[in-house]
């Protein structure tokens, strides 16, 4: 009786060490998760940065189109005057062609700035493995105590 009473002890410990190694894995994936989310978050940071550089392009970009349709207008009265005014009207709609590039340009980067805010996705799955790593952790730590 004593001797199986001995094997029930060491059967005891023997789970209860389980537990400590099954709440540090908790723990360790938690940390994990939680480093995740911090990196969700400089993502979410980066992709406000690239909005706000959206905005300064697009602001951009619509003065440059201003300027080109103005260029556009000053080519058309300058065709109509002299030689001389197409040689500038040239220059001008090369200066129009200039800024609808730089709208194009602008475009490319909304793109570019819906496509970093895919990024905080990654976050959200990050987030859900930290939270299982704490339901590991709380589990752990559960057998732990009651095998103690």
């Amino acid at each position: 009786m004593a001797i199986y009473g001995i094997f029930k002890a060491i059967n005891g410990i023997i789970s209860a060490i389980k537990g400590i190694i099954n709440s540090i894995n908790g723990i360790v994936n938690a940390i994990h998760g939680i480093l995740k989310t911090i990196n969700a978050i400089y993502g979410i940071v980066n992709a406000t940065n690239d909005i706000e550089n959206a905005i300064y392009g697009i602001v951009n970009a619509t003065n440059d189109i201003k300027n080109a349709i103005y260029g556009i207008v000053n080519a058309t009265n300058d065709i109509k005057n002299s030689i001389y005014g197409n040689f500038k009207a040239i220059n001008d709609i090369n200066n129009a062609m200039n800024g609808i590039f730089k709208a194009i340009n602008a475009i490319y980067g909304i793109i570019n700035v819906i496509y970093s805010l895919t990024n905080p996705i990654n976050g959200i799955y990050s987030l859900k493995n930290f939270i299982n790593g704490i339901v590991i952790v709380i589990f752990g730590l559960n057998i732990f105590s009651k095998n103690t």
